[in-house]
């Protein structure tokens, strides 16, 4: 499938989620109700009920796979910049702990998400944080002007992973740094999964290996990178991921297959640090 295939079909993807207050690990048909769903899936990836409670409840759609905010060490003051914000859920987390003279900036290409980001933050009287319509491979942020780069199950759906590094390196300030919680695989995905466009809109068929993911962060220029945690994707939460729905109803796979491709799925989450002077990563 071709770069820019891809980004059409997850842009409309995720335009439908926009709309329908869905979630890759939630699909409307769900015999849950999206929203409680979204709310028992963020608990068992790493949020709290009291980081649950403190940010508007549409702007958890039950996205992610892990919490890079918990484990960003967040300052009063720093400026937060968040990969593919969704309705805002990481940004007004980050911008409860940065406080009023910190700044959290969101980066989101679908229109539809950015609108639903942007109605969360009034409902919630964010004023230290904006969102901006664009590509995580093609930052509209400035260079050296972010402390801090997170993103939550995002980058495992851009089509030039190295891309979107190199574009985070560039933001950051020196010494700036680097939290993100992705899917990478363990073994290779069979090919009807890489290639099914359910399995993109669920977050999994654009997913690379472990290994091949943490090689590229260090390729483009970070330091001191390492993985901080890792652990299965919920299973409760793939099972009803558009991806298996797929793989169930289009090939006649029994669940017992199913299950053998999620085993080959693991939620990450890793750290990095750009180098405090221009030329100290060569």
């Amino acid at each position: 499938m071709k770069k820019e295939k891809i980004k059409e079909i997850v842009r409309e993807g995720y335009a439908k989620i926009a709309k329908q207050d869905d979630s890759c690990c939630v699909p409307v048909n769900s015999r849950c109700g999206s929203m409680g769903l979204a709310q028992e899936i963020s608990k068992k990836i790493g949020y709290t009920d009291e980081e649950l409670k403190a940010v508007p409840e549409s702007a958890n759609l039950g996205l992610g796979c892990g919490n890079p905010v918990a484990l960003a060490s967040l300052k009063e003051g720093e400026t937060v910049l968040d990969l593919g914000s969704g309705a805002g859920f990481d940004c007004f987390l980050a911008a409860n702990k940065v406080g009023k003279n910190g700044r959290v900036i969101g980066v989101d290409m679908t229109p539809g998400m950015i609108e639903k980001a942007r109605e969360n933050a009034k409902k919630g009287n964010y004023r230290n944080v904006e969102f901006r319509l664009g590509e995580i491979e093609n930052l509209p942020v400035a260079d050296n002007s972010v402390d801090i780069v997170i993103s939550n199950c995002v980058i495992n759906l851009s089509p030039d992973k190295r891309r979107v590094f190199e574009e985070a390196l560039r933001v950051l300030k020196p010494s700036g740094r680097l939290i993100i919680s992705d899917i990478v695989l363990l073994k290779e995905l069979p090919d009807f999964v890489k290639n099914s466009i359910e399995a993109y809109i669920g977050c999994l068929s654009g997913a690379i290996l472990k290994e091949e993911y943490i090689g590229t962060i260090k390729a483009v220029g970070f330091q001191d990178v390492r993985t901080i945690d890792e652990t299965s994707f919920p299973i409760e939460c793939m099972a009803n991921d558009p991806t298996a729905q797929a793989v169930i109803e289009n090939f006649k796979i029994p669940p017992e297959s199913v299950k053998e491709v999620i085993s080959s799925v693991e939620s990450i989450k890793v750290y990095g640090v750009k180098p405090s002077e221009e030329g100290s990563n060569l």
